[in-house]
């Protein structure tokens, strides 16, 4: 009886490894606010002063770019998997946060240093499930959409990249904010912020992502090796 696994190409292997740190590093970089400059016309016009995002959407939008690549060189199904599967680093780098929080600290550390950690990794419920939820029905959608506009032989992949991250990333800001944050203070201001933000950045950065990693999985090779 033949018991070996079955092949996987290597270029879902590499990128599927690189999906899944972004998908742990997120919620930490998540911690710093960026500014994205000065006061621009956009901000101007919806009146929330200069762009500024949490440092998260950066790994994020390298994930929509990875899940996109994926259905883009394995088909949709295999990129929702990609997803689905992205959900087990995320879920057991939370509990591992929780359990390292739990545990005593060593006498010998600063106190400065420990407040910081405890600050940074020591986020409430609310905040942790915002971003599981968001996390899945945004790369889901991001999926569904980017797979969706496809016709003939993948034209307009820039096009179709840029349609998928843009909705995406707004949904992903509606179903976060809404969660973490709704209760606690006024959410309108934060929402449009984070949306024109995640927009402006999606319509840049995706769709050279998108061809990048593209480019990668190909010369890595689509087929079993």
């Amino acid at each position: 009886m033949d018991t070996q696994s079955p092949a996987v190409p290597r270029s879902l292997f590499v990128l599927s490894i690189f999906y899944g740190g972004m998908v742990c590093i997120a919620g930490v970089l998540g911690n710093k606010q960026v500014s994205l400059g000065p006061v621009s016309q956009i901000g101007t016009w919806v009146g929330v002063g200069p762009l500024a995002v949490e440092a998260g959407i950066f790994a994020f939008l390298l994930l929509v770019a990875v899940s996109s690549a994926v259905a883009e060189l394995h088909g949709r199904r295999t990129a929702n998997r990609l997803v689905m599967f992205g959900f087990i680093p995320l879920i057991f780098s939370i509990l591992l946060s929780l359990l390292v929080l739990s545990l005593p600290a060593s006498s010998h550390m600063e106190p400065a240093r420990l407040n910081a950690f405890e600050m940074m990794l020591g986020g409430t419920p609310r905040i942790w499930a915002g971003g599981i939820v968001a996390y899945g029905i945004s790369q889901l959608l991001n999926v569904t959409i980017f797979s969706a506009l496809k016709s003939g032989r993948g034209t307009l992949l820039w096009l179709r990249s840029a349609v998928a991250g843009v909705l995406s990333q707004i949904v992903d800001t509606l179903i976060f904010i809404s969660i973490a944050f709704y209760g606690v203070f006024p959410i309108g201001e934060l929402l449009v912020g984070q949306m024109v933000a995640k927009v402006v950045l999606s319509i840049v950065l995706i769709p050279a992502l998108i061809y990048l990693f593209v480019g990668i999985g190909r010369a890595l090779g689509t087929r079993p090796s």
